[in-house]
């Protein structure tokens, strides 16, 4: 990939790389574009809006699984690692999505899932075989307790028993997640060994990187009870690295839901060889309920957010790097969650960029984010095609809970939320198949679609461009100093950027209220307007007014009188 900042007059310590000005869009291909009728997503699909991405201005288009797959899990229970699912295409088509990608400066990042299989690879197929399987090792096999239950009490993230009994053997295997999501030994060198070989074919095609799912997990310890950050989490890390894009100028990210900053420089320190980055999830899990998790979401605390935020980029800031999201494929719309979806879309919308675009870190938009796209309003059951909420809502109501309050929840934080069709037009579902779509299009898609924004300088869409365009053009954005201002503000979120001579002041205010705030003599200034949801603001005094959801960036000289 091409540099794609100028070179700053002074840095951190921290090496530069092509990333750090990247702009990473990520692709649920199921529900982005369909191409052939079908009601789902596809690859030509995907090829054929490029055109759009470009000029959007992303440079990196992360890919949700679309390998083989009997899709339980919605592609995240992969059957075959070196092959594409036929509802998204042929491999083919995808060495023609990488080609073209490229032409444009697009890097594709595939999203790779190693610490489980589906129950339908040939690995697992011939694993629960016999207990003599040459491949037995490769799953994680355990004989029953001595009640004739499950080997201990660990729980799947999407609800139950982590043990299924096998009856053919007798024994139970492990399944963090789906039963149909069997766990790989990374214990075993033979797993490893096989796992970096599929790396590097896909390397080898000339892809970007990968995103790691759920990449934590890989050094569980079951018998320990110990699922997370293993004991040896970091060795197979620092092989993987060695066996595989070490020596490769890629991008790789790991989704680490238990990570800490002092975890994050384990993965991405500078002297460390193991990933460039982590997703870290402090901030989302934060206003979950104590007893019913996301189901039951708390308001958002500005304060809390912004502490975390700014504790994460504090710990990374000459170290490691920050990985910046309000959304993705298992989170619910960043409008919707933490901005104002109803009275002030666009404004809210807008303001949530700009504070999360401007921070240190690279940034990455979830397909529909750049027009504003909200959560969906399912009214029954049968409308949601989520493993995990099916699950979950069996077991909720088995503890008491009534179908209607657990909708009213998953119509807050499910995964759904995220995966209903792109909304590209006013056209009949959106645009996005000719067919009918997997999942409904939200209903909003009549006036909320990308048809109706890319040509509006005043849009969502228009705003997003500008962040991504800025982020090229301006090193302070990309590794400027982060300094938080009003930590305890419950109203509004202010902090600058500072490189060389140079200091960017960001103000966002997170109400639907026209405000006034007081600040501190060290943020007086006047400067270049740089970005703004409103009128351009050129200069700050003592006092600073802000209308429902206002936000802006002012760019100025240190060394100005």
């Amino acid at each position: 990939m091409k540099e794609l900042v100028n070179k700053p007059k002074s840095l951190s310590i921290i090496e530069r790389k092509w990333w750090h000005a990247a702009t990473v869009y990520q692709i649920y291909p199921r529900s982005f574009c369909d191409s052939n009728g079908d009601g789902i997503g596809d690859i030509p699909g995907i090829i054929g809006r490029l055109d759009y991405l470009q000029s959007l201005g992303v440079t990196v288009l992360w890919l949700s699984p679309i390998y083989k797959s009997p899709m339980d899990d919605n592609g995240y229970d992969i059957s075959d690692y070196q092959n594409i699912a036929d509802e998204f295409g042929t491999l083919a088509d995808f060495d023609k999505l990488v080609a073209e990608a490229r032409q444009r400066g697009i890097g594709i990042l595939l999203d790779l899932v190693v610490n489980h299989t589906s129950d339908e690879h040939p690995w697992f197929v011939e694993s629960r075989g016999s207990r003599e399987s040459r491949l037995r090792d490769f799953y994680i096999w355990r004989p029953p307790s001595a009640d004739g239950g499950p080997p201990n009490d660990l729980t799947s993230s999407f609800g139950g028993s982590a043990w299924t009994l096998d009856p053919r053997t007798g024994e139970y295997y492990l399944h963090l997640f789906s039963r149909r999501q069997p766990d790989l030994n990374w214990k075993n060198p033979e797993v490893r060994s096989e796992i970096y070989r599929m790396m590097n074919w896909w390397l080898d095609r000339g892809i970007a990187g990968f995103r790691m799912d759920v990449i934590d997990l890989i050094g569980k310890e079951v018998d320990a009870g110990i699922t997370a950050d293993g004991p040896h989490l970091h060795d197979y890390l620092q092989e993987m690295n060695r066996e595989t894009f070490g020596e490769r100028d890629v991008l790789t990210v790991g989704e680490a839901w238990s990570a800490t900053p002092d975890s994050a420089l384990l993965y991405s320190g500078r002297d460390r060889r193991e990933l460039s980055m982590v997703f870290q999830f402090e901030y989302v899990t934060q206003s979950w309920d104590e007893t019913h998790g996301k189901w039951r979401p708390k308001p958002v605390d500005l304060v809390k957010l912004k502490a975390v935020l700014g504790k994460w980029q504090h710990a990374l800031a000459e170290d490691g790097w920050n990985s910046l999201f309000w959304g993705n494929h298992d989170l619910p719309r960043a409008v919707s969650r933490y901005g104002d979806a109803t009275g002030y879309h666009v404004e809210s919308a807008k303001m949530l960029a700009t504070v999360l675009h401007l921070m240190k870190g690279t940034p990455f938009i979830y397909q529909g984010e750049e027009i504003g796209m909200t959560n969906v309003s399912f009214t029954s059951l049968n409308q949601y095609k989520d493993i995990e909420t099916l699950n979950m809502h069996r077991l909720h109501v088995e503890a008491g809970l009534s179908t209607e309050d657990f909708i009213r929840g998953a119509n807050e934080s499910g995964r759904d939320n995220a995966r209903t069709p792109m909304q590209w037009s006013a056209d009949p579902h959106g645009g996005f198949t000719t067919g009918s779509p997997w999942i409904e299009v939200n209903p909003n898609y009549a006036t909320l679609n990308a048809a109706s924004q890319v040509s509006d300088d005043r849009s969502i869409w228009a705003h997003y461009r500008e962040l991504v365009s800025l982020r090229k053009q301006h090193p302070v954005i990309v590794y400027g100093r982060y300094q938080a201002w009003l930590d305890h503000h419950p109203d509004v979120f202010v902090y600058t950027r500072t490189l060389d001579d140079e200091e960017l002041l960001v103000i966002a205010n997170f109400t639907p209220r026209t405000i006034t705030i007081e600040l501190p003599d060290e943020l007086h200034r006047r400067g270049r307007p740089l970005i703004s949801n409103y009128s351009p603001v050129g200069e700050v005094g003592e006092t600073l007014g802000l209308g429902p959801y206002e936000a802006f960036a002012l760019l100025s000289s240190r060394l100005a009188p």
